[in-house]
């Protein structure tokens, strides 16, 4: 494929944040009542967990993401605010209790995300299977979509998630080549996050395949556009961008703020490698309602073209 032309838009470098990251304070019914239920349930929500700025959109307008496995990770990614460390035992009833939430609650969509458990034998795999399988039978109208980790590449574990059958099935490359060990934990590869994408895309399933990359670490344009190429080649389907924001002292520093006409530009070139969907800009995360609402109507879509091929 040609390269896409590159349109020469500056981006804004500070150490303070741009105008254009500021967000309202999360409030409105919808969002209490998801705040509300998950206390109760003990459910972890990444929106809380990673200080998502769109918290106050995705949870009034029926749509959340949820972190299985606990709040301890046992990897230590540099941009990553979740807890590090050993962690406990997991929740036998944490699949049942999500389902019976999510039916309660009456998402549209929902996220299922979680922490790294490389102490599991199966990384957890089995353990979202249980999740997707409860989801599906208490809200079948939800839709599901799965942010796994990489399970360290062992195909079997990224089977059992498969063949559970989520609607998406996401995994985040966070970051181009060149930085991933600087940005990532040194288990977490760029070229094994690859492998797994490629391996959900080609499984039986069909699944829609998506990931994220993260804009203000040090990447250039011509690797940005690279990992483009790169996640195309191994079919994903829809693809993020938005701004990394530095959670605390302690993790990498931010080396640029990128405009939202950057953005816009980012977009544009990643379209043209075809990807079903791009969604870009700063507060752009991998969770996204954009997004999530493309990928409900081409489910949509999809299931009325089924419904058209077997009439009679």
């Amino acid at each position: 494929m040609a390269t896409p032309h590159r349109l020469p838009i500056a981006t804004t470098t500070s150490t303070g944040k741009p105008d254009w990251l500021k967000v309202r304070l999360p409030k409105g019914e919808g969002f209490e009542k998801i705040k509300a239920l998950t206390k109760s349930l003990k459910l972890a929500t990444v929106c809380e967990e990673a200080r998502c700025p769109n918290i106050a959109e995705c949870w009034g307008g029926g749509t959340a993401t949820v972190m299985l496995m606990g709040e301890v990770c046992t990897r230590a990614c540099r941009f990553c605010h979740v807890k590090v460390g050993s962690p406990p035992p997991l929740d036998p009833e944490e699949p049942e209790n999500l389902a019976n939430a999510v039916r309660e609650l009456g998402l549209e969509y929902i996220v299922v995300t979680s922490v790294n458990r490389d102490e599991q034998p199966d990384g957890g795999a089995s353990h979202f299977a249980a999740a997707i399988t409860a989801l599906k039978r208490e809200s079948p109208k939800t839709t599901v979509e799965v942010l796994i980790p990489d399970f360290q590449g062992v195909e079997s574990s990224l089977a059992v998630v498969a063949q559970a059958r989520p609607h998406v099935i996401a995994h985040n490359i966070e970051s181009v080549e060149r930085l991933t060990p600087t940005v990532r934990d040194r288990r977490a590869k760029y070229r094994q996050s690859l492998r797994a994408l490629e391996y959900l895309k080609q499984r039986p399933e069909k699944l829609y395949t998506k990931t994220s990359i993260m804009v203000g670490l040090g990447e250039t344009d011509e690797e940005l556009e690279q990992t483009f190429k790169d996640l195309r080649d191994v079919g994903v389907d829809v693809l993020t961008l938005g701004q990394y924001l530095q959670p605390s002292q302690f993790h990498l520093r931010v080396e640029r703020f990128a405009s939202p006409e950057k953005f816009a530009e980012y977009k544009r070139i990643a379209e043209g490698y075809g990807f079903l969907y791009v969604a870009s800009g700063p507060l752009v995360r991998s969770s996204y309602r954009a997004a999530e609402f493309f990928m409900k109507g081409l489910m949509e879509r999809d299931r009325t073209a089924q419904v058209a091929v077997a009439a009679p």
